[in-house]
């Protein structure tokens, strides 16, 4: 099926992240110009190494949820109008939810909710340049199946996939719809280094065709970008599966 886009730029956040490449290279073969976000010096060398066959086809900027002034570097940088916005990023933190420190409760919510809520908040703002936009959160199926010492990264992605949801109510008469997707394991990153200390890539764990890899994300984010998913706007899907425990 070929695919049409209503759209030529997009902010890609996490985009070192190995689904965010694979989108990466998706967006520009689309004729799609992504900007990608990284974290730290290895993630924006990742990003260079694994693009350099589409060198000044595609732009990127550091932002770091934990400091407020890189997110707002980086919207000085985004292309307007801005069309498209995909949510990859997140940070690492799994603790036992009695176990663990409150100042780094209080740090990984803040990054993980409230900075997001101010990209959401200016994200909408440059869609609104051009009265059309989507938005698309990567949540997790553990928001309803999560893993012993998943309590704070479901927490954070519910409450992110609260915001979402929010704002694609507020700003539906305006063009800009938003939608998220709940992947289960990726073998990609966090979901790669858990399913690899676990050896759930075996006969005994989860089937190798239950796993998703980075591609298979990509496309499907990719679809959902597209016009033909254009009907979908503050829906929620899960893709893939993921269960509740690994022994």
């Amino acid at each position: 099926m070929m695919l049409c886009f209503s759209g030529a730029n997009a902010l890609v956040l996490g985009g070192s992240a190995d689904i965010g490449l694979e989108l990466s290279r998706l967006l520009i073969q689309g004729k799609i110009f992504p900007l990608l976000t990284f974290r730290n010096k290895a993630g924006e060398e990742k990003i260079h190494e694994n693009l350099k066959s589409y060198q000044g086809l595609y732009q990127v900027a550091y932002c770091d949820f934990g400091k407020r002034k890189s997110i707002e570097a980086l919207f000085e940088k985004v292309n307007h109008p801005l069309d498209f916005m995909i949510d990859i990023a997140h940070g690492d933190f799994e603790r036992l939810v009695c176990s663990a420190d409150s100042s780094d409760v209080d740090a990984y919510f803040s990054e993980n909710i409230s900075a997001r809520a101010e990209i959401i908040k200016r994200t909408g703002r440059a869609m609104l340049c051009n009265q059309k936009g989507r938005m698309i959160f990567i949540s997790s199926a553990a928001v309803e199946k999560p893993n012993p010492g998943q309590g704070f990264y479901a927490a954070s992605k519910l409450a992110a996939e609260a915001l979402y949801r929010n704002a694609g109510l507020e700003f539906k008469d305006r063009g800009i719809t938003t939608i998220t997707l709940r992947p289960g394991y990726i073998d990609a990153g966090r979901g790669r280094r858990y399913l690899q200390s676990r050896q759930v890539q075996s006969s005994h764990g989860v089937e190798k065709n239950k796993i998703l890899t980075p591609k298979e994300m990509a496309e499907t984010i990719l679809f959902f970008l597209s016009d033909s998913a254009a009907g979908f706007t503050t829906a929620t899907i899960t893709i893939g599966e993921h269960l509740k425990k690994i022994e």
